[in-house]
């Protein structure tokens, strides 16, 4: 097995490695790529150094099994033809193919089987608003069918990358020092504040991260649900979390609802508000799981149910779920 990552000395990049060791991948060669400036850098798996390569045009990614790209949308267009052109399954972690047709967009406790229809060698990744949201979701659909979903995202500033995550701890030690903010990755001073703006805003007023959620969910789940989101930058590190409400064609009672979430794949269930037990961003930072709590009925509706989920967007909102699709492909190859 011929592993190649690209992109790897971003967040996602090293996270991809992080993750790939965590589940003992099976990897017999691995290939580092990365921009002019990263190429050189040293990075170790495993106990073996491996110095990243500039990611080139050329012939670097013959006899390549596998290749997690997280570069960036613009990169990977760019550099699909040369990934793929030997026969490497491309697993891209950017926006870059997620709406193509012909290019499955998969988060395997949802639909693990779209992955084996990827007639460009290509399968995207979906945003990590969207991958946490339908994990839970499925529990639900499973039960009965959702017509409408509202959403509102709280997410960390490792959304942004590693230098994101800098700059908002260095926010914080500036405004305690009296000193002026540096504002470089959001639009405002994110530390002591609340930004209702990620990405770029639409012409129907939702920004793109907004659509993303819409449009993705109805890809991977295959349904006509309605998505309406709201998705909001806040002063966290990492992990984002998620209020949910649903609509179902039949009502659900919570009782029914918690039990579908602790049965179902990839979900973590917390739900105890008497103990003051709900998941949280600082102790969900880390971990594998989607953890879903706050199970209520929507007082507004009653077909109608709400809960709160949080889950690490660099894990399983990136790099995990990229690596269980390769895990799924492998699988299914040896049936």
């Amino acid at each position: 097995m011929k592993v190649a990552i690209v992109g790897v000395s971003g967040a996602v990049g090293q996270e991809f490695l992080k993750v790939l060791a965590e589940r003992q991948f099976p990897i017999d060669e691995l290939l580092l790529f990365g921009s002019a400036r990263s190429a050189g850098t040293e990075y170790e798996f495993r106990g073996k150094k491996y110095i990243v390569k500039e990611l080139q045009h050329g012939d670097d990614f013959k006899g390549v099994n596998i290749a997690f790209t997280s570069a960036g949308a613009s990169i990977s267009k760019e550099f699909a033809a040369d990934i793929t052109k030997f026969g490497a399954i491309m697993i891209d972690n950017s926006s870059a193919f997620r709406m193509d047709t012909d290019v499955p967009l998969v988060v395997p406790e949802v639909n693990a089987s779209d992955a084996k229809m990827c007639p460009r060698g290509i399968i995207a990744n979906p945003n990590c608003t969207t991958i946490q949201m339908v994990v839970a979701l499925k529990a639900i659909e499973d039960i009965s069918h959702i017509k409408r979903v509202h959403v509102s995202t709280y997410q960390a500033a490792s959304g942004a990358g590693a230098a994101a995550m800098d700059e908002l701890e260095e926010q914080y030690r500036q405004v305690l020092n009296g000193e002026p903010a540096t504002v470089n990755k959001f639009a405002y001073q994110l530390a002591y504040n609340l930004i209702p703006h990620i990405d770029v805003f639409t012409e129907n007023g939702y920004t793109k991260e907004e659509m993303k959620m819409y449009h993705e969910t109805r890809k991977i789940m295959h349904s006509d649900v309605e998505v309406s989101a709201t998705c909001v930058r806040v002063p966290s590190l990492r992990a984002h979390s998620e209020n949910v409400w649903v609509e179902t064609e039949k009502p659900i009672s919570v009782e029914t609802a918690r039990e579908a979430f602790a049965a179902a794949e990839g979900i973590i269930l917390q739900d105890n508000p008497a103990n003051k037990e709900y998941p949280m961003p600082l102790f969900v930072s880390g971990k594998d799981p989607v953890f879903v709590g706050r199970i209520r009925k929507d007082l507004a509706n009653p077909n109608g149910l709400t809960f709160w989920c949080v889950s690490d967007q660099i894990k399983k909102g990136a790099a995990l779920n990229a690596v269980q699709i390769a895990e799924y492909l492998i699988k299914d190859s040896k049936k």
